[in-house]
């Protein structure tokens, strides 16, 4: 990778750092990062590969962030983008699919076709996605929670998407310490809205 091809990254990441930091609280400050990771990430051509879509799905990207909650339940679902309204407060069960594998191992992971993994599972209220990255969030070596992107086209996110959603990883974890966003979650825990799933999902 040339720097050339660093550019777009960077001035999203630049941009969406500044964002956050200005924002009024912890959850606008993750949204500002997810909603510019949103607008980047992911081959965007994905969807016309033969059977990259099975017959009734449609190309369609979400974005957001898990926190863990305070009683290390669940993971909850903060500063989205393009998920269902009635799934704004998601609650995934701490060892659920594979944000549990990525709260278990510490690890980024990338799932470029669901499909090929059994594992997968379904916390989306519309749809099964075919492609999904994610990064957790440290500070100081705690595991605070994880940020992630999917797709409804297999093979939408590549391996340069996750390289970027890493680095993303370290401003959010940043700004959300920045915007006591550990006390925000202690104080919204647990949420009016909450939308549970059960671990083998929907």
């Amino acid at each position: 990778m040339n720097v050339q091809d660093l550019r777009p990254a960077l001035a999203m990441m630049d941009a969406a750092g500044a964002a956050a930091l200005a924002a009024p609280g912890p959850e606008a400050a993750i949204r500002a990062i997810t909603r510019a990771y949103y607008d980047l990430l992911g081959d965007r051509e994905a969807h016309l590969r033969p059977n990259a879509l099975k017959p009734g799905e449609r190309q369609f990207f979400v974005a957001g962030a898990f926190f863990v909650t305070p009683d290390l339940r669940y993971h909850m679902l903060v500063g989205n983008v393009n998920f269902p309204p009635e799934q704004e407060r998601l609650m995934v069960p701490i060892d659920g699919g594979h944000p549990g594998w990525v709260y278990a191992n510490r690890s980024k992971l990338i799932l470029k076709n669901t499909d090929e993994h059994t594992a997968f599972r379904q916390y989306l209220k519309s749809s099964r996605m075919g492609s999904t990255i994610f990064a957790p969030l440290f500070w100081k070596g705690q595991f605070m929670g994880q940020i992630i992107m999917a797709a409804q086209a297999r093979y939408t996110m590549r391996d340069e998407d996750l390289a970027v959603l890493v680095v993303c990883s370290r401003i959010a974890a940043g700004v959300w310490v920045a915007h006591d966003g550990p006390g925000w979650l202690r104080s919204n825990y647990p949420p009016p809205n909450a939308f549970y799933v059960e671990k083998e999902g929907m």
